[in-house]
C-alpha cells in the first residue's frame, strides 16, 4: 500500500480562527436574544458544521427551527467572517501546516480539504493565502449532509478525487488526514483513513490517544517515516 493523497482540515489546521467563529456564533445567538455560555462553543461547534452547532445549541434552549430559519442564521455569521476576514491585513495562517504542505506537494501527492466550514470561507481564505492551487478538491459543510464526526466530508473527497483522476484508484486506506479536534478525528477513522492530531488546539496528550500519529506541529512530522509506514503495510 502507498500513500497517494493527504487531506486536511481547515480550522484549526489551516487557520487559527476558533475565537474568530466562537466570536461570530456568540453574535449570531445574541441577535436572536440567547447567550452562548462558558464551554458551549467547544462541545457544540468546535470542528463541527455551523448547522450542527446552532442546532444543538437551540436545542439545548428548546427551540427547534425550520431549515429556513437555520439558514438564514447561517447566512448572517457567514457574511460575518467574509467581513472580519476582509479587514484582517495578515491571515492567521499557521507556518507549520504552510511548509508542510511545500512537502506534500514536493512529493507529488494528491490534497484536499475537508472542512466543517461553509466551502466558500473556505475558498476565501485560501486564495487570500495564496494557498488555492496546492489542493484539487475542496469540501465544505454545507457540501454534505453529515457533520464531523461523521465521515461523508473524507468519503466524498476520496469519491471526487477518484473521479478527477481516473487511474489513481484512490482508497481511503491510502488517504493521511491532518486533524485537530475530537469528532475530525472520528471522523476520519471512520472512513478508515490513517489521521495525524496536530496540538493546534487540544493538548498533545488529548489527541495523541485517539490519532495514528500525534505532533505539536506538523513541522514534526516527518513525511518519508509515513509513506514507509503505508508501504508497510500489506
Amino acid at each position: 500500500m502507498t500513500l497517494k493523497a493527504v487531506l486536511f482540515d481547515f480550522n484549526g489546521v489551516i487557520i487559527n480562527d476558533e475565537l474568530l467563529h466562537e466570536k461570530l456564533i456568540e453574535q449570531v445567538l445574541l441577535e436572536e436574544n440567547l447567550l452562548l455560555k462558558p464551554g458551549e462553543y467547544y462541545k457544540f461547534c468546535l470542528g463541527r458544521s455551523d448547522k450542527a452547532c446552532l442546532e444543538d445549541i437551540l436545542a439545548q434552549r428548546g427551540r427547534y427551527v425550520k431549515e429556513e430559519y437555520l439558514e438564514r442564521l447561517i447566512q448572517r455569521k457567514t457574511l460575518g467572517y467574509k467581513q472580519e476576514l476582509e479587514s484582517i491585513e495578515e491571515l492567521p495562517i499557521y507556518s507549520d501546516t504552510v511548509d508542510f504542505i511545500s512537502q506534500v506537494s514536493q512529493a507529488n501527492l494528491k490534497m484536499a480539504v475537508v472542512s466543517s466550514s461553509i466551502k466558500t470561507e473556505v475558498e476565501l481564505v485560501l486564495n487570500k493565502a495564496n494557498l488555492a492551487d496546492y489542493f484539487q478538491v475542496i469540501i465544505g459543510g454545507d457540501n454534505v449532509n453529515g457533520s464531523k464526526p461523521k465521515p461523508d466530508g473524507y468519503l466524498l473527497a476520496v469519491d471526487i478525487l477518484n473521479q478527477q483522476y481516473t487511474d489513481i484508484n484512490l482508497q481511503p486506506s491510502e488517504c493521511l488526514v491532518i486533524e485537530d479536534t475530537f469528532p475530525g478525528i472520528e471522523a476520519a477513522k471512520l472512513a478508515g483513513m490513517p489521521v495525524v492530531g496536530v496540538a493546534h488546539t487540544y493538548p498533545f496528550h488529548m489527541l495523541q490517544r485517539l490519532a495514528n500519529w500525534c505532533v505539536d506541529y506538523l513541522s514534526d512530522l516527518e513525511l518519508d517515516r509515513v509513506q514507509q509506514v503505508y508501504q508497510e503495510v500489506v
